[in-house]
C-alpha cells in the first residue's frame, strides 16, 4: 500500500543545498510510513513532518532584511 503523501517529500528536483536540508525528513517520512500503522494519527505525524520540513527550506532560504 502506497503513501500519498510521500510524494511531498520528494526532493531530487531541488538543488544541491536543499536536497541536504530536506533529505533526513524524507528518510523519516519513510520510516514513519513503514513502521507506523495507516491511520490518522499516522497522516497528522506526516503532516506536521511536511510543515517542520518547509520551515527548515525556508530557514536555509532566509535572508535579513536589517542587513
Amino acid at each position: 500500500m502506497t503513501e500519498p503523501m510521500l510524494q511531498f517529500f520528494a526532493f531530487a528536483h531541488l538543488r544541491e543545498d536543499l536536497q541536504a536540508i530536506s533529505r533526513p525528513f524524507c528518510d523519516l517520512a519513510m520510516t514513519v510510513v513503514e513502521k507506523l500503522p495507516r491511520n490518522p494519527e499516522r497522516t497528522v505525524a506526516l503532516r506536521k513532518l511536511l510543515e517542520a520540513k518547509d520551515c527548515a527550506v525556508r530557514a536555509h532560504l532566509y535572508k535579513d532584511q536589517t542587513g
